[in-house]
Order: structure tokens, then sequence, then C-alpha cells
């Protein structure tokens, strides 16, 4: 997220809390001055849509949404047209959940992430392609089945990089090792509560202790 411009697309399982965690990383992007784009790429749910309306809300940022059922590589698409227009140096792409064991939603969300890359890759502006990301979203209680969402949501789009949620409860997050041993992927932030400000930079001494 630290990247100026980057795209970043969050992919994970039904309930793994993606929408909650774009919409406290744009206001985090917003407070610190990044002017902030989001593309709300869950067109399968209609309270996703909402909720990460509200997000946008509390943020002040804009977002780029469509009616239910549609194409969400279009809406992605359509977030990095409208970022070369705004001058927007932070895109978040909200993707629909979806299990890691469904090979046609799976492949669905292959295309999301290429078209995306592809696109990104005729940026206009900086001189460079626009750097595009892929976080997953792992509940910290989903156990050692997370480990293989990981798995899975990795062979199909390379991911850079993962995101523990609900640490505030009673798990202790130990997949967060499992995860990073196996696959190599930095974990990238940790979501510690419901609030807007409840999502922290990882520390491994600090998950350690």
């Amino acid at each position: 997220f630290e990247l100026n411009p980057v795209c970043v697309l969050f992919v994970g399982i039904n309930g793994s809390g993606k929408t909650t965690t774009v919409g406290k990383i744009a206001k985090g992007g917003a407070d610190s001055g990044r002017k902030v784009l989001l593309g709300s790429a869950d067109t399968f749910r209609a309270a996703a849509i909402e909720q990460l309306d509200i997000w946008a809300q509390r943020a002040q940022v804009p977002v780029i949404k469509r009616q239910r059922g549609a194409d969400p590589a279009s809406i992605s698409f359509e977030v990095i047209e409208r970022a070369e227009e705004q001058g927007a140096n932070l895109l978040l792409i909200d993707t629909a959940g979806r299990l890691h064991t469904s090979d046609d939603l799976m492949r669905e969300l292959e295309k999301v992430v290429q078209v995306t890359r592809k696109r990104a890759e005729r940026w206009q502006r900086d001189g460079a392609p626009l750097p595009v990301k892929t976080v997953l979203t792992l509940d910290a209680t989903t156990g050692q089945n997370g480990l293989q969402q990981a798995r899975e949501f990795n062979r199909a789009l390379a991911l850079d990089g993962v995101i523990i949620t609900k640490m505030d409860g009673t798990a202790k997050g130990g997949i967060a090792v499992a995860v990073s041993h196996e696959l190599g992927l930095p974990i990238v932030r940790v979501g510690v509560g419901e609030g807007i400000d409840d999502l922290k930079a990882f520390d491994p001494l600090e998950f350690a202790k």
C-alpha cells in the first residue's frame, strides 16, 4: 500500500473481512494524503456494494460501482480508467468472496486479475506501468483450512501478500506463521477489531510474544 501509485485487489472466501479491510485501508490512505479510489467488484452480494458505500463515505473517497450481477472485470478496468482521469494513486478493489474449491469462481477471479493487470500495463501516468498487487484476506479463526485456502488462491493468482483478520477474538492467528512459511508471503496487515483504525502493520516480534 506504500507504493505510489498502486492498485490492490482484495481476494478471499466469504466472510473473511475483505470489504471491511478495504474500508479501513481507504480511510488510512485518505488520512495520510493519498488520493484513493475504491472499486466495488463484488457484484454477487448486494450488501457488499452498500457496505463499501458506507466505508467510502466514512473515508470521504469515491467508489466505482455497478448494479448487482455486473461483470467484475469491467469494474476493475473502469477503476484504472477513472484513476488516470482523476489522478488517484491508491486504487483498492473489493472482489466477491468465493470458496477456493469452486473452479468456476476461481477462474472468474483469474480473469479479473488478468484484465486489471493488462489495463495497468497501459497506465498513462508516471511513465511506467501501474503496479497491481493481489492480497488475500484470511480469517484468523479458520485454522489449518486457512492454509489450504492460501495455497489455492496463491496457485491461481500468484498472491503478493496476506492480511490476517479477526485477531481480536480468541484465535492466536498461528495460521499466519504457516502461510508465511510455506508460501513465502508477507503478512502485510492484521485486523484487530471492527473500528476504522483497527488495522495494524504486522510486527513479527509482537506477534511472537
